[in-house]
């Protein structure tokens, strides 16, 4: 067995390297999904080739070229094989795919859970609260709103989520944005809305009688909408607003 220090060491490793996609979490969790099918793709059609060739090969009418002489007889033990070469490869050839594909798996969900680096070029900070039962939303300049967050399009949102009663779990599916929010403690996430419009952010977590309709709107906007927006924002915090 591979050493769960020795992988964490080869996915950080991994997470450095050009092999990890970078951008929005909708691209890296999409870049997942196509790997994961991409494989399983190819090795579905690996096992069901070799069977199917297999079950043409020793059909029981036989093909017309065979004269039957290694072709084996009901109760008799098998010879040769390779000394187990073929399970050996097969088993060897496995081991390396499932632990490249983990390695590789958990180095791309590190980049996902990490902070935001010294050089990214902007970011929204919005403190995220869950209350029984509706979202509470705060933004750098104090402005805060419920159940509705507006978010500029290509910025870095970070989400600090906790919860002022119950557990509960906030998550946006079309965002790929999900934790807990939990009461005492601060939970980070982020995101980046590549396409404006307006995305459903959810409790994931039964927090009582008005769970499902504990639903928020994530509205991401044109960077200069977004900016007259917040700018009233900041005028009505400082009373100037008519």
């Amino acid at each position: 067995m591979v050493n769960a220090h020795i992988l964490l060491s080869w996915a950080a490793a991994v997470a450095q390297s050009g092999l990890i996609p970078r951008g929005t979490r909708v691209h890296v969790f999409q870049q997942i999904y196509l790997v994961f099918l991409a494989l399983g793709t190819l090795v579905g059609i690996v096992v069901i080739g070799y069977m199917l060739w297999n079950a043409y090969k020793y059909r029981a009418d036989g093909a017309p070229d065979d004269d039957g002489e290694d072709r084996p007889e009901l109760g008799e033990l098998p010879s040769g094989g390779g000394k187990g070469r073929k399970l050996f490869l097969s088993f060897s050839l496995s081991a390396v795919i499932v632990i490249s594909l983990i390695v590789w798996t958990y180095g791309t969900l590190l980049f996902v859970e990490e902070p935001a680096s010294a050089t990214e070029a902007e970011e929204l900070e919005v403190d995220v609260t869950g209350y029984q039962f509706y979202w509470q939303f705060e933004y750098p300049n104090g402005h805060s709103s419920a159940n509705e967050l507006r978010v500029p399009q290509g910025v870095r949102v970070q989400l600090n989520v906790t919860s002022a009663d119950v557990f509960h779990n906030f998550g946006a599916p079309g965002l790929r944005v999900k934790t807990d929010a939990i009461p005492g403690q601060t939970s980070e996430t982020w995101f980046i809305g590549d396409e404006t419009g307006r995305y459903v952010a959810n409790c994931y977590e039964l927090c009582g009688v008005g769970h499902s309709q504990m639903q928020a709107t994530i509205i991401v906007m044109e960077p200069s909408e977004y900016r007259e927006w917040y700018r009233n924002t900041t005028e009505s915090q400082n009373g100037t607003a008519s």
